[in-house]
C-alpha cells in the first residue's frame, strides 16, 4: 500500500468547504436572516478560503495535475511564504476561520466541513507534509535522428537494398523482374 497524501484530502475537502461557506453567507446576507453580519464575515471567508486553497500542491510522487489557472493563485500563495507552505499554520487559520460560521444555520454546514479540512490539514502537519508549488515544466526538446529527418521515399514494402539500386547505363538490368506471371489469357 502507497503512503496516504493528507494534504491533497485536506485540500479538496478546503475547497469544498470554501464554496459551501459563501454559499451559505449569501444565502444568510440574501435572506437578511437574524444575525447576517455572520453571514457577510463567511462570504469573505468563503472568498478567502477559495483562494487559499486553489492552488494545488505538488505530489511527492511528482505526478500532480495543475487546476485549470492554478498559475496566477499560485504566484499569490507562494508569496506568503512559511505562512502558507506550512500546514500547521493553515489547520490553526481554518480552525479559527470556521468559529463564527457555526453561529448561524446557513453557514454551519460551511463551518463544519471547514473543521474537517483543519483537522486533516493537521494529520497532514504531524506527518511532515508541506506544500511545494507546481512550477510550470520547461519543455526539453530531443534531438531529432538523423533517420527521421530522411524518412523513406517507397512506400513499404520495400524491396532489399540491393534491388532498389537501378543502374542507369544498363537498362535492361534496371528493370524489375516479376516473379509472377501476368497474362490476359488467365
Amino acid at each position: 500500500m502507497g503512503k496516504i497524501e493528507w494534504a491533497m484530502w485536506a485540500n479538496e475537502q478546503a475547497l469544498a468547504s470554501g464554496f459551501i461557506l459563501l454559499a451559505g453567507g449569501i444565502v444568510g446576507v440574501a435572506g437578511r436572516f437574524r444575525g447576517w453580519e455572520f453571514a457577510a464575515y463567511a462570504v469573505a471567508a468563503g472568498v478567502f478560503v477559495c483562494l487559499l486553497e486553489y492552488p494545488r500542491s505538488k505530489r511527492s510522487k511528482g505526478t500532480s495535475v495543475e487546476r485549470p489557472g492554478q498559475h496566477c493563485f499560485t504566484v499569490c500563495v507562494k508569496a506568503f511564504g512559511p505562512v502558507t507552505k506550512n500546514y500547521y499554520v493553515r489547520a490553526v487559520l481554518h480552525a479559527a476561520i470556521c468559529v463564527p460560521g457555526g453561529f448561524m444555520l446557513a453557514t454551519v454546514l460551511g463551518c463544519v466541513c471547514l473543521g474537517i479540512a483543519s483537522i486533516i490539514y493537521l494529520v497532514a502537519a504531524i506527518r511532515g507534509e508541506h506544500w511545494e508549488p507546481i512550477l510550470p515544466k520547461k519543455e526539453i526538446q530531443k534531438p531529432v535522428a538523423e533517420s527521421i529527418k530522411n524518412p523513406p521515399q517507397n512506400p513499404p514494402p520495400r524491396p532489399p537494398a540491393e534491388t532498389r539500386r537501378k543502374r542507369v547505363d544498363d537498362l535492361e538490368a534496371a528493370a524489375y523482374d516479376n516473379p509472377i506471371s501476368v497474362t490476359a489469357n488467365e
